[in-house]
């Protein structure tokens, strides 16, 4: 096993998976809090209070929205959570018990004991796989050959686990907007179109993308990992940077505008580094990548970036 590999199995592990989804709450309110020092430590002395408390108020909208995220669209959904620590601590408790039972003398003993409760190390991944490749996939279980049919399951699931963060960065965004400003209602604009930007260019049309260009490569019979791969990108570029962007920006202005404001100009929102980053948890979540698996309880951190710049409006 390569250095790589180790590295992607480590990151697999079902445990640590589990624990940054127990931890999430405590990460996503860390961040934020780390978030508004910097913004306080930039922003000039006489603008602080108000500056800072808007940033308060929208940070809390959309991280208390996201935290929640996950349970809103599993029970919608009816889609399963991953298992908790406790599930995973039973369930490699009883892989372990069951081999040692018949294989009494083994030289992973240790590195098996260890892993009912705790995460692994890259040496000790290493030695587990090359000693015992089957038992190793039943602790740390290899990704899924996913199909376009599997992603397209996922959508609805996505869809509103995505959408509840933007969703709540926009509603913290207008209650700061009124606590802190006079013309508060002239920012709602705004702050509606970056959220369908974010949504539909940054979460919603790239699994669209993603299922498309898999499905494509199905009907070709090709089954090259590294070409679903790069197909896969490709859909998630052309759906979400591309054509998210193109649907998006039309929406605001052919739809939102007129509703919400007549004095609202027309704008197109162009695509920036961190929409094309934000990209990161389309692929993660069709679990096409070996070793991303962790970046799933992951998702509310990043579409909480979508929330917030829907709460602030952010345009460009």
């Amino acid at each position: 096993m390569t250095k790589i590999s180790a590295v992607g199995k480590y990151l697999d592990q079902p445990i640590l998976t589990a624990k940054l989804s127990k931890h999430l709450p405590l990460i996503l309110t860390g961040t934020a809090g780390g978030f508004l020092a910097n913004k306080l430590y930039k922003t000039p002395s006489e603008n602080r209070k108000k500056e800072g408390g808007k940033t308060a108020v929208i940070l809390a909208g959309t991280v208390i929205s996201a935290i929640f995220a996950p349970k809103i669209a599993s029970k919608l959904t009816g889609r399963k959570l991953p298992p908790t620590v406790k599930e995973v601590m039973k369930s490699n408790a009883e892989i372990v018990d069951k081999f040692v039972k018949n294989n009494v003398n083994s030289d992973l003993n240790n590195i098996l004991e260890k892993s009912k409760t705790k995460l692994l190390s890259l040496d000790e991944i290493k030695k587990l796989f090359e000693k015992n490749k089957n038992l190793a996939d039943e602790l740390i279980p290899p990704p899924d050959n996913i199909q376009a049919k599997d992603i397209f399951k996922e959508i609805g699931y996505l869809s509103i686990y995505g959408a509840i963060p933007v969703l709540g960065g926009i509603a913290g965004g207008v209650a700061a907007d009124k606590i802190y400003e006079d013309n508060w209602k002239e920012n709602i604009p705004n702050k509606v179109k970056e959220g369908v930007y974010q949504y539909l260019a940054n979460i919603f049309l790239c699994n669209i993308g993603a299922g498309m260009a898999l499905g494509i490569l199905e009907k070709m019979k090709i089954t090259s990992k590294s070409a679903r791969c790069l197909g896969m990108i490709g859909g998630i570029l052309a759906t979400g940077v591309i054509g998210g962007s193109i649907i998006a920006n039309f929406i605001g202005n052919k739809l939102i505008n007129p509703v919400m404001s007549k004095d609202c100009k027309s704008e197109n929102r162009r695509p920036e580094l961190l929409d094309l980053t934000l990209h990161t948890d389309d692929i993660a979540t069709v679990s096409l990548l070996s070793g991303l698996k962790w970046i799933e309880p992951s998702l509310p951190l990043l579409y909480s970036i979508s929330g917030y710049r829907a709460g602030i409006g952010y345009r460009n």
